[in-house]
């Protein structure tokens, strides 16, 4: 299961990078795999201001369809468009040409919330 040690953690499983003021999203390894085979992922939420815990979108797998969690709040400033024409990226290469969005952290963002590489390896493995 790879989970890199230089990213955050949510309990659903979106997986967090920052830089500075913003911020790419994505979902795990572990939630992929749990979807099986991604065919469309439905993004309506640019240019939104999100809570954390707010839904940004869903995936849809073969077999069932998941929402997307905002893990922090943020404004949402660009969807991933490679994966509207190529949404099995997201199993190919989960944390890196699969992200799904990118958004600016709002200024007074706690961050304490999300979970560490081993946090969320606990979390799964329990």
């Amino acid at each position: 299961m790879n989970i890199p040690k230089e990213l955050k953690y949510t309990e659903e499983h979106e997986w967090i990078r920052i830089d500075g003021n913003t911020a790419t999203i994505g979902i795990t390894d572990f939630a992929q795999g749990e979807l099986g085979d991604i065919v469309y992922i439905d993004i309506d939420s640019i240019g939104n201001e999100l809570d954390g815990n707010e839904i940004f979108g869903t995936v849809e797998a073969v077999k069932t369809v998941s929402d997307l969690f905002m893990p922090i709040k943020g404004k949402v400033l660009e969807i991933n468009s490679d994966i509207e024409s190529t949404p099995e990226i997201v199993n190919e290469d989960p944390y890196g040409k699969g992200w799904i969005i990118k958004i600016e952290i709002h200024e007074d963002q706690d961050i304490s919330n999300l979970l560490s590489d081993e946090e969320y390896r606990n979390m799964i493995d329990n």
